[in-house]
């Protein structure tokens, strides 16, 4: 037997959401932070029904997984504090932390951890999240304080899909876990107001560091000219992500914090859709976006350029030449639609969610870009429990702008997607030498092997023109000069636990 904790690459999205609450804080009270978010949480609390980033990234600061992640990408131990490899790299052994409680006060149990597995793999009848799950054979309790997951096939990525949002430990006992959140983590749910806020408090039985700010309101701001208002007003601290504009905007009461969302912004089309069907269509929105431009005037030259489904943070899996794949040439984007029978051009249909500014900017700068080659392209602004629904889960729509993330912080996440067979196939890829090239990967335990079939999916996204890939953006995030201790995370959350006011250090 070997023990280990696995370093995984940086990734990350996508998508996004947040919360707030109650009352407002009072000036000087550095009991509570209140956190502009630019939507509410998904019907559900349960993090195993989980979808979007954003909900994900609020519910970080209530549940944990057997392990999680830390700001350097790195897995530590959370509900389990120690675990093993067998040789044949098939079963994984957890060891329950000592004393580990549950925000009701309960012992976390072999019991809860089997349950919770279970559950998260759809081995109870319900939906999984996490694909990778499919691959578990069996979750046994080997005593008290231990519990034995044994995979079908190896998968050296496992132990990161065990620190998903969406594989939280929680109480096998928990009738109401949709209305009811019962975690781990650092702080424990209080209330919800849909469409307004949740409320959460420090959990002062929290197994490692405590959180420093006893409360903490994440209010729902959908409309990003309210969120800045609010910001201004004080009524606010502080909100997940700003434009360069809005941030630009704040005074010297706010410090900006700049870093990078680790996600894959892009015009997503849905290829059973016509005409983006046709390669040659897609290719021609390829050569008319200029992505360059898209950065430098929606958001004043911050962000990094993408060429297809994978961004820097991910290192070796990331290559940097497919960025200039498509280089603007409105010339060739018109033979193009002209060899595809649109030598006109043709009407389509960008749908985004309204309560990301950054989105709809992208949106309104393509709508320009592809004037130039005469296709008239329309931005429908929705609601994002309506993008939701209509986009991702039923596949209702033509092109959107979003950004993808990488929930489990594995390379082999950012590229599942374009599986024909994979649910969250929302743009209905379809590629046979893609499939084969994925299944291939799944197959192979030789990094090395791995590695070159991740590259040649990316490069093969960029040729078939999947997708318009655009950027990795810039993320901006102002916080009262009063509060420090903001770090980033190679992922969608946001960390409150390691805030603090000034004052109380």
């Amino acid at each position: 037997m070997r023990s280990r904790f696995v370093r995984v690459l940086t990734v990350l999205l996508t998508l996004t959401i947040a919360l707030s609450g109650c009352a407002g804080r009072k000036a000087g009270d550095s009991s509570k932070i209140v956190v502009g978010i630019p939507q509410d949480l998904e019907d559900s609390l349960d993090p195993h029904k989980a979808v979007a980033a954003g909900t994900r990234e609020v519910l970080f600061n209530v549940f944990e997984g057997l392990l999680k992640p830390d700001e350097n990408g790195e897995l530590i131990p959370a509900v389990a504090e120690s675990y093993t490899v067998s040789d044949d790299g098939l079963t994984y052994t957890f060891t329950i932390r000592n004393g580990i409680k549950f925000h009701n006060g309960n012992r976390v149990t072999a019991e809860d951890v089997k349950y919770s597995i279970e559950k998260s793999a759809g081995m109870t009848g319900e939906e999984s999240l996490i694909a990778a799950f499919s691959n578990i054979k069996e979750v046994s309790i080997v005593d008290k304080s231990t519990v034995a997951i044994i995979l079908k096939e190896r998968d050296v990525d496992f132990p990161a899909y065990l620190s998903a949002v969406s594989a939280s430990i929680i109480p096998a006992d928990n009738a109401m876990p949709d209305t009811t959140a019962i975690g781990t983590g650092p702080y424990k749910y209080v209330s919800r107001s849909p469409q307004e806020n949740i409320v959460m408090t420090r959990f002062d039985s929290y197994w490692g560091e405590p959180a420093h700010i006893r409360d903490v309101e994440f209010k729902v701001e959908a409309n990003s000219d309210a969120m800045l208002l609010a910001l201004k007003g004080g009524t606010i601290d502080m909100c997940a992500r700003l434009t360069t504009t809005q941030a630009s905007q704040l005074t010297s009461n706010f410090v900006i914090h700049e870093g990078s969302m680790n996600l894959v912004q892009a015009l997503y089309l849905n290829h059973a859709s016509k005409p983006f069907d046709d390669i040659r269509v897609r290719q021609a929105l390829c050569y008319a976006a200029d992505k360059q431009e898209i950065i430098d005037i929606a958001f004043e030259g911050k962000g990094s350029p993408l060429g297809s489904s994978m961004f820097p943070a991910f290192g070796k899996y990331y290559i940097p030449e497919l960025t200039d794949y498509y280089t603007p040439d409105i010339s060739r984007a018109r033979e193009l639609l002209a060899e595809a029978g649109y030598p006109d051009g043709f009407d389509m249909t960008i749908t985004v969610p309204s309560n990301y500014q950054p989105h709809v900017d992208t949106a309104q700068v393509l709508v320009e870009e592809f004037k130039k080659i005469g296709i008239n392209a329309s931005i429908q602004q929705v609601e994002w429990n309506t993008w939701l629904s209509d986009v991702y889960t039923n596949r209702k729509y033509e092109a959107t702008v979003i950004g993808v993330d990488a929930t489990q912080m594995t390379a082999n996440a950012m590229l599942s997607r374009f599986y024909s067979k994979a649910e969250d196939n929302f743009t209905n890829y379809s590629n046979e030498e893609y499939d084969r090239l994925f299944e291939e990967a799944q197959a192979t335990t030789d990094d090395e092997k791995r590695t070159e079939l991740f590259k040649k999916m990316e490069t093969l996204l960029a040729e078939d023109a999947a997708n318009v890939y655009i950027q990795d953006m810039a993320e901006m995030v102002p916080i009262s000069k009063n509060i420090e201790g903001y770090v980033f995370y190679p992922l969608y959350v946001q960390d409150i636990a390691k805030l603090y006011y000034t004052e109380d250090k």
